[in-house]
């Protein structure tokens, strides 16, 4: 798959471990991924899966987090998750949605497998063990689609390993990470919450 990396994705990444300012920027990349992939939805398909995307990424969150604790790249952690989210709009038919052809589906599962079903996650289940007890809200399907499939916005040919887009050029694997990130690059993170972070990490030393 095809990806973009800058510093917006490291602050993110650093900012999701931490206390209170990791649960604002949970919710403003979940409302992020949510409002970018409805805009690659038919306009009349939207509302209808808001609040299924919504849940569903908000529980890729954590397979994400789980994919840098266990020694993956910011690059093929985050993969992982858009993987995941394309085996559900496969499943759901979504295809206008999809960010790789239908005919890839196995071959990005391959890549990950071992990861994957060490968490209990198929192309059936993308969610395998991170399922929340109560599911995600249901949307309906359009398994249609899938019979002659149309995705303006897939790009094939990306399927052996993660390519990253640094707005420069396309590298293989990702780019190494930043030894100073400034966390304000995160989405809703404000200099306030910095500071407040840090005063709260002074008064525990």
């Amino acid at each position: 798959m095809k990806i973009s990396q800058n510093v917006r994705h490291f602050a993110s990444r650093k900012a999701l471990t931490l206390p209170v300012v990791g649960s604002l920027v949970n919710g403003k990349l979940v409302d992020l991924h949510t409002r970018v992939f409805l805009e690659k939805a038919d306009e009349g398909s939207r509302e209808e899966r808001r609040d299924h995307l919504d849940d569903f990424f908000d529980t890729t969150m954590d397979t994400y987090l789980e994919a840098l604790q266990e020694g993956f790249t910011e690059a093929k952690a985050r993969e992982i998750t858009h993987i995941q989210a394309n085996f559900d709009f496969y499943n759901h038919g979504w295809v206008e949605m999809m960010e790789f052809p239908t005919d890839e589906v196995e071959a990005h599962y391959e890549r990950y497998a071992d990861f994957f079903e060490r968490h209990g996650i198929t192309i059936d289940d993308p969610l395998g063990e991170y399922r929340p007890t109560g599911g995600v809200a249901a949307a309906p399907s359009t398994p249609e689609k899938l019979d002659d499939p149309e995705h303006p916005h897939a790009e094939g040919g990306f399927a052996d390993d993660v390519y990253v887009d640094t707005g420069e050029e396309v590298v293989t694997g990702g780019v190494e990470e930043p030894s100073d990130v400034d966390l304000t690059e995160a989405p809703g993170v404000t200099p306030d919450d910095v500071q407040d972070r840090e005063g709260e990490v002074s008064r525990s030393d």
